[in-house]
């Protein structure tokens, strides 16, 4: 049975033969574009650059773009070729119960989304690459890379999501296991670890259970059975009630609601983000963040609530009795730059230390389309002469030999600095060679990495993966679904079932209230009033300022051409895609088409869109701008208004700005579109569509 989706002209070139016969008069090439409401044609003779090669090759390419074009046995719905230029539309704008299960062979939907969701709040800026990556996979991060706290707040979420609640289920791990609430299991622990502890076979015995459990999946449920996180006290290793009040989600350490898989540990890393302190307030807040604007009279305008705490300190060495040493400290100013500048580094092993968790767990769990059997056996196998040697050596040896290397270290300096000099004349990037994603997790991809070749899958076969689902809709507060049976926990049926349903007093807490306060009949105080009332005010004058930059974008102000749209009206309808995206370029309103025709793949600007009606057939599109898709060297997200200016009208308008796309090709040559409601899609299709290798800055 075909899978279900719409057909339609993706904005590619007309064969030359149709061209012949249709422009014998006027010998002007035409392209036609149509989308799933219109068909249109836009004329060339807009500026248009010419890529030096007409069609896209990965002969160059990475081990990425070679999985996203391979003919896989397991298929899903953005895999089966439709055979047509054609782009498919899979759902861009359905309910997800709609869309197609699975788009992509061996990964449920959302699964899928999580990745998508996870990789647009990483991605801001990527440049291509001239030559080929290490370790054969693009999207990794550039040395070079420029700290902002936007980018520090996404690394600490990351650590959080992989690495943080990593530890805690472990943890949570080891708790039922010395609990003896779990008998069975953990005498079996036990009694091996004591039979191999007489037999001095400790260490082969743990060798030998890693060996087991990387290369052979199914053990690891056996020796470890999976429960949900929030169910288990990390003190006990019992049952416990969830700190959110019910069991709305298994992967999430506070058990809390969630509307798709994944949003529960998402919102746990923000507020844990939220929770510090200073760098941490800034980076919450989005303190020079990156992608702001050049230029925006709004945010320079407003005090920097990130002071606070700053001024806050100086008044209190004010009130001590130093009230000169604050006005003339002359360490204030290059300690913070100092602050600042050390920054960079941190959130570089920040982010590689989630990278290298992402590449272990994806060698571990593979997920389609890149090769399950391979990465895990080569992590075995590196196990197995240790496993030898541990069998040969005693403890005596294997002290004397620690001994010796520790002596070595410490007196052969000048041994070690002559082999590291030699090593860096002889082989300039030897570090490099010698890191984990370009020797044992060569070709193991980061979550970032996995997400790209997921979305080139859909690009390459002329199906683009839907977005994942919006919805501002509260999660349901009901317990997830979760088979008892299955659960190995020391506790019946009913303490599981009181466990993990709504707990009135938990939720309570979570919530931030308590349940007997919520008894007693609401007052209304003048606090309240006057915040609504300042509000309203403020609401009136961010109006004001973007009714005053209309004004000030007729008589020319670019910066004011920049705000235009960027703050859609309420219940205005703004999703589209896959080929067109409503967007401004210089405030003038018009939409962005993306062409993947096999010949000159673009994406272009026009300011001519369909009335919806779908009888278009001749309205003739003029472009302001077309790009060859393989000419892009540079793409970087861009903020509609700084971030003080997203604070105070995000809190007096409770509505979304619309962000920007800066487009750099190989010459130079920049075009920002502003006002994007779909910024991050757009963001995604351009990313996965040529044969670029990219770097994240």
């Amino acid at each position: 049975m075909p899978t279900p989706g719409y057909v339609f002209r993706d904005g590619g070139p007309i064969p030359d033969d149709e061209l012949q016969s249709k422009n014998t008069t006027t010998g002007q090439t035409q392209d036609v574009v149509r989308t799933p409401s219109k068909s249109v044609s836009i004329s060339t003779t807009s500026p248009v650059n010419t890529p030096t090669s007409s069609r896209s090759t990965f002969s160059s390419a990475t081990e990425s773009h070679a999985l996203a074009n391979a003919d896989h046995d397991e298929k899903g719905a953005a895999q089966n070729g439709h055979n047509e230029t054609e782009v498919k539309d899979l759902g861009w704008n359905d309910h997800p119960d709609d869309v197609p299960k699975p788009l992509v062979g061996g990964l449920p939907n959302e699964e899928l989304w999580l990745l998508v969701r996870r990789f647009n709040k990483q991605m801001y800026h990527v440049k291509a690459m001239n030559e080929a990556p290490p370790g054969g996979l693009d999207l990794n991060i550039a040395d070079e890379d420029e700290f902002s706290p936007d980018k520090l707040r996404a690394n600490v979420e990351r650590l959080y999501m992989t690495v943080i609640v990593g530890v805690i289920g472990f943890g949570k791990h080891i708790a039922r296991l010395r609990s003896w609430r779990e008998p069975r299991r953990t005498a079996a622990f036990c009694a091996a670890y004591f039979i191999a502890w007489i037999l001095n076979l400790v260490v082969p015995l743990l060798t030998l259970t890693f060996i087991v459990l990387i290369a052979y999946p199914p053990s690891r449920d056996v020796l470890f059975p999976p429960a949900p996180l929030a169910l288990v006290d990390s003190k006990t290793g019992g049952v416990q009630s969830p700190m959110a009040g019910v069991l709305g989600s298994h992967d999430s350490v506070t058990g809390a609601p969630e509307n798709y898989k994944g949003e529960a540990v998402e919102k746990e890393a923000g507020n844990f983000v939220n929770s510090f302190a200073s760098i941490a307030l800034s980076s919450a807040s989005g303190k020079k963040d990156h992608g702001n604007p050049e230029s925006d009279p709004l945010n320079t305008s407003i005090p920097d609530p990130t002071n606070i705490a700053v001024a806050g300190a100086d008044a209190r060495d004010n009130t001590a009795g130093g009230s000169n040493t604050v006005k003339h400290d002359k360490t204030k100013q290059p300690m913070e730059d100092a602050m600042w500048t050390k920054m960079r580094p941190i959130m570089h092993v920040i982010g590689d230390i989630a990278d290298g968790w992402e590449r272990f767990a994806n060698a571990l769990s593979p997920t389609a389309p890149f090769p399950e059997d391979g990465p895990r056996l080569r992590l075995a196998a590196l196990l197995i002469p240790v496993l030898a040697i541990s069998l040969l050596t005693t403890s005596a040896m294997f002290m004397k030999m620690n001994t010796f290397f520790v002596g070595f270290g410490f007196f052969a300096d000048p041994i070690i600095w002559r082999a590291a000099s030699w090593l860096n004349r002889e082989f300039p990037h030897w570090q490099k060679l010698l890191e984990i994603r370009n020797t044992i997790l060569k070709g193991v991809p980061t979550n970032a990495q996995l997400t790209v070749t997921l979305l080139r899958v859909g690009e390459a076969h002329k199906a683009p993966l839907p977005p994942p689902p919006r919805s501002d809709e509260a999660p349901p507060d009901h317990p997830a679904e979760l088979d008892k049976d299955d659960l190995t926990l020391d506790a019946s049926h009913e303490e599981v079932h009181d466990a993990i349903h709504h707990d009135a007093e938990s939720k309570a807490i979570a919530d931030g209230s308590s349940t007997t306060s919520s008894m007693v009949k609401p007052k209304h105080h003048h606090g309240a009033r006057v915040l609504g009332f300042l509000k309203g005010t403020t609401k009136t004058g961010v109006e004001a300022k973007l009714g005053i930059d209309k004004v000030r974008a007729t008589a020319g102000s670019k910066t004011a051409k920049n705000h235009l749209g960027i703050l859609p009206k309420p219940g205005e309808y703004l999703p589209s895609g896959p080929i067109d995206f409503k967007a401004r370029y210089k405030g003038k309103k018009g939409w962005v088409y993306i062409s993947t025709s096999a010949t000159t793949p673009c994406v272009s600007f026009s300011s001519h869109a369909s009335d919806g009606t779908g009888e278009q057939t001749t309205n003739e599109l003029e472009p302001i701008f077309s790009i060859p898709i393989e000419e892009i060297k540079e793409l970087k997200k861009v903020g509609g208004l700084g971030w003080k200016s997203k604070l105070i009208v995000g809190w007096a308008t409770d509505r979304n700005v619309a962000d920007g796309l800066e487009i750099i090709d190989k010459t130079g040559n920049s075009w920002k579109l502003t006002a994007i409601g779909l910024r991050e899609e757009l963001f995604n299709r351009l990313v996965a569509m040529g044969s670029q290798k990219w770097e994240s800055w």
